[in-house]
């Protein structure tokens, strides 16, 4: 039988070969230098632009990588392809792909005053170049927020000792900011009072769990869970929008909706009032859930004290090692190459993360040389988070791989609560807390991709450095209106949300993964691509290899599951063969594959853009390269 330590292993291993020697050659090859003000500094402001303590950003911008994702992902790809793939590709392409990936987009921004990949690349092939990109990320940014509001409410029905826990730590979160931001009060004694106070909240919630609506179906809560449509009348939520949809029930559809609004609430506040403290203290609960999996499996390894048969953690029977270049049967016909490699996104590389890495981190950024462990350091903790997923669903055992985020979720939480019974902890508590783990990553990713939608809009409509729009100063003509309320503070998480909400409402929200997925990937290849324009402009002896040669895997392996995904699966499956039966699904997929063609064309286009300006300036030579941050 084998260890799930190896997986473990397996990823200490490259990731620690990695950030020793990898990304100190980087660092130097960007030439990070303290002495240059960052962003943070020359545009503070007290509300976009606040210079961040190293382990407070670090904090944030992990926890705002880090969403459902890298959980989802992985636990996939492992029930239909075996974990010996979907864990080569965590441990591989992390360090040399996706980790350099959030390294050169952090560094880029900060040479370019805390801009987004969009504007950077438009700074060297036009702004036609830019508008593509920022309109394209965008979009992605609607499904981000589409996804994982909806995961947060199956995680909140599935566990509702989590919805207490969360309401708990998100308050703490507020008084932690007034604490240390208004009150001046001392860093450290601080951080332990109200970590230990946020651990404490898991425990308050264990023992008050709430929900919206009754328990419907094959679901059912703790004994003691307070049932808010009880007490208030509500009924049983049958009324609510969605609620009969696909992996959707009242309790469900009607988080939803508050999480929309909460994500939009939390985007519009200056980061000092939430997003930096929530996000440090949320970290704290990251790193035991990822750090305390890791530790647990290597104290059930040795000394065979978890709560199994066999005292140690071994990879379940049902999970294969292998199951061939098809996957297994339920799953459709879905090839390793390139299907694996959208699968798993988040945990090995990700384009969401350029957008955060140039959107709210670079803007808070205390020192050019803190970008090393944020960037590359965050990432590689990204992929330890994709390790601890694959490793929960190695000992619960087989998920079904048709199930999709419905059947990951359960897995990770009662895998890893199976994990921590190693040092002692109670699988009653255990379980519970994996799930606010998860949770904490997954809130914090929806509000700071509406933030960060906020900030792409901003930058297509037109707003300089340090300075905001509310989205009520309209008047002047209709497109003066709907540039004040596109880019607005308070108006723009709505153009985000509605469109999110209708698409999850709609029932057809599992067939948008595998094209968030393709989106996802796509936009990382056209931020390496943004990285190796850059390069190639600043310094005509930049070497290429780092950034360009894993543009262009993932361009080719984007490009390839795309076309699977329009030609086979949507257009000759679904709509040739029948696959899509009523108006709505064939709607869908119709939809679905003109997306992915359009992902295709936008692709290319922005390849061969960059492709001329490399050609353009390495063919005229040192003359024609430009400093980094030039306008």
């Amino acid at each position: 039988m084998t260890q799930v330590i190896w997986i473990v292993l397996a990823v200490l291993v490259t990731f620690s070969v990695g950030y020793l020697g990898y990304s100190k050659y980087l660092a130097r090859f960007l030439e990070l230098d303290d002495d240059n003000e960052t962003p943070a500094h020359k545009y503070e402001d007290g509300q976009e632009y606040v210079p961040s303590k190293k382990p407070v950003l670090l904090g944030h911008h992990y926890s705002s990588i880090a969403g459902g994702a890298p959980i989802v992902g992985p636990i996939t790809a492992g029930a239909v392809w075996g974990w010996v793939p979907a864990l080569l590709w965590i441990a591989i392409g992390n360090p040399l792909m996706g980790s350099v990936h959030d390294f050169v987009s952090l560094s880029g921004s900060l040479r370019h005053e805390g801009k987004s990949i969009g504007y950077i690349i438009g700074e060297y092939i036009g702004e036609g170049g830019k508008n593509m990109l920022l309109w394209f990320a965008f979009l992605t940014i609607i499904l981000v927020v589409a996804v994982f509001a909806l995961v947060v409410a199956i995680v909140f029905d599935a566990f509702p000792q989590v919805t207490t826990a969360s309401f708990v730590y998100i308050v703490l979160a507020l008084v932690f900011g007034v604490y240390l931001y208004q009150l001046n009060g001392p860093f450290l004694p601080g951080t332990v009072l109200f970590v230990a106070g946020v651990f404490a909240g898991v425990y308050v919630g264990i023992l008050n769990p709430v929900a919206l609506f009754p328990a419907v179906g094959e679901t059912s809560y703790p004994a003691g869970t307070l049932v808010l449509a009880d007490v208030l009348n509500l009924g049983t939520g049958q009324w609510i929008p969605g609620s009969s949809a696909t992996a959707m029930n009242p309790n469900r559809a009607a988080w939803v909706p508050i999480i929309m609004v909460y994500a939009g609430i939390a985007s519009a506040l200056p980061v000092w009032v939430l997003l930096q403290p929530r996000d440090y203290l949320s970290s704290f609960l990251l790193y035991a859930g990822v750090g305390g999996s890791l530790v647990a499996v290597i104290v059930g390894t040795i000394f065979g004290t978890a709560a199994t048969e066999t005292g140690s953690l071994v990879i379940a029977d049902s999970m294969g090692a292998f199951n061939g270049f098809w996957g297994v049967e339920g799953a459709g016909l879905a090839p390793l190459f390139p299907l694996l490699f959208i699968t798993i996104a988040c945990g090995t590389i990700s384009g969401f993360h350029s957008l955060v890495s140039s959107g709210t981190t670079a803007k808070q950024l205390n020192k050019e040389t803190d970008a090393r462990l944020i960037g590359y350091g965050g990432m590689l903790g990204e992929g330890l988070l994709a390790a601890v997923a694959l490793s929960t669903l190695a000992v619960a055992g087989f998920a079904d791989p048709a199930g999709g985020i419905g059947a990951a979720l359960p897995n990770f939480a009662t895998g890893g609560g199976i994990i921590f019974t190693s040092l002692g902890i109670p699988q009653t508590f255990g379980a519970p807390f994996m799930a606010l783990v998860l949770v904490s990553f997954l809130l914090t990713s929806t509000d700071t991709a509406v933030r960060l939608g906020r900030y792409m809009m901003e930058e297509i409509v037109g707003l300089r450095a340090g300075e905001t729009a509310s989205g009520f100063n309209v008047g002047g003509g209709i497109r003066s209106t709907l540039g004040e309320i596109g880019r607005g503070r308070y108006t723009n998480p709505l153009v985000q949300a509605i469109p999110a909400y209708l698409m999850v409402i709609s029932g057809e929200w599992l067939t948008l993964w595998a094209l968030f997925g393709g989106a996802n990937q796509l936009l990382a290849a056209l931020a390496l691509l943004t990285a190796t324009v850059w390069l190639a402009n600043w310094d005509d002896n930049k070497q290429l290899y780092s950034t360009g040669v894993p543009m262009a895997i993932m361009t080719t392996i984007t490009i390839l599951g795309l076309s699977w995904l329009a030609f086979y699966s949507n257009l000759y499956q679904n709509l040739i063969q029948g696959g899509a039966e009523g108006t709505a699904a064939i709607a869908s997929s119709t939809v679905q594959m003109v997306l992915a063609l359009v992902l295709i064309g936008l692709a290319l286009a922005l390849v061969k853009k960059g492709y001329d300006n490399i050609s353009t300036v390495r063919d005229r030579g040192p003359a024609s390269a430009v400093e980094p941050g030039d306008d």
